[in-house]
Order: structure tokens, then C-alpha cells, then sequence
């Protein structure tokens, strides 16, 4: 006995959900493709860096965590901003010297692949708790590794927000 018409997807129905699958992951790759591209502009962490002043020569990475995931969970997304950039001549050794920051020799954890080519050879990194909370005004979790003796910055934060006084 034949199923009723419209109770059961018929053989169209089936080949179009399949259709529809396939599209929807090409989708996503493509999404995650553009997400592996390493950024050199300056602005946006400038805007949220404000306490490491200018920079040059940067190379980061923006993404969402989790979006590895075949299931995305609800609710907000978090972003990840890790990556590099060149201080201004002298201000890893002024970073470094003013204040009571207690900076310790601390290596960056492993970052995502595309940074890799860009890690500087050789640096010896130093960290503070305290200076971290300085950048990130509190506001939201960061690392930022300096090495004085090239003035490059290593950051690795969490949903980094623009500064008030970065004039929005």
C-alpha cells in the first residue's frame, strides 16, 4: 500500500535536504577560510590597545571560538584577537620600567597556525599580570608578552573592546 500523498518526503524531497546540506557546509568553509587570513591593520588595536600607543608592522588574527564546531552553541559569540605588532622605538624598555608591574620572563602560549611565520625569532618575552590589566582596563581577558629588546608585542585576548578615550 502506497503512503498518502504529502505524509513522506518523497524522493525529490530527500535529494533537495541533501542539496541543501552540501551547500550550507560549502558555506561554512568558506567562512572559516577568510576567518585563517592574517590581518596588518593597525586601527582596530589600536583603538583597543591604547596604553602600547602606535603600531606598526602587525599581524593578527579575528575569529569567533568554537566556530570549529559542526553544531554552533546559542547566545553570543565570543572572538579571539591574537597576533603581533611593532611598539614605537624605546616603549618595551619605558613599558617595562615605569611602575610596579613586576614583569616575569613568560613565553606566549602556542598560537593558531597562520601566526606562525610571523613569531619573532629569538625574542625573550616578559609578561605582568598587572600591565595586562592595564590594556584591558579589566573590561575583558588578555595576555600581551612584550620583548624589549625588539619592541614587538605578542596579544592574545578575548572580546577586546574599544577604549573610551579611543574617541569610538
Amino acid at each position: 500500500m502506497k503512503a498518502p500523498r504529502g505524509t513522506a518526503p518523497g524522493r525529490r524531497g530527500v535529494l533537495l535536504l541533501g542539496m541543501v546540506a552540501v551547500l550550507a557546509a560549502c558555506d561554512s568553509t568558506a567562512e572559516n577560510a577568510d576567518e585563517n587570513k592574517v590581518r596588518s591593520d593597525t586601527e582596530p588595536l589600536e583603538r583597543r590597545f591604547t596604553a602600547l600607543g602606535p603600531l606598526t608592522d602587525a599581524h593578527w588574527l579575528g575569529f569567533a571560538l568554537g566556530e570549529q564546531s559542526r553544531v554552533p552553541a546559542p547566545g553570543p559569540t565570543d572572538i579571539r584577537v591574537v597576533g603581533f605588532a611593532q611598539l614605537r622605538h624605546g616603549a618595551g624598555a619605558a613599558i617595562i620600567a615605569a611602575g610596579d608591574r613586576d614583569f616575569q620572563p613568560e613565553a606566549p602560549a602556542p598560537l593558531p597556525g597562520p601566526l606562525a611565520d610571523f613569531m619573532p625569532q629569538g625574542a625573550n618575552w616578559v609578561r605582568s599580570p598587572s600591565f595586562d590589566g592595564e590594556v584591558t582596563r579589566d573590561n575583558y581577558p588578555g595576555a600581551f608578552y612584550l620583548d624589549p629588546a625588539s619592541d614587538r608585542v605578542c596579544f592574545d585576548t578575548v572580546n577586546p573592546s574599544v577604549a573610551i578615550d579611543a574617541g569610538l
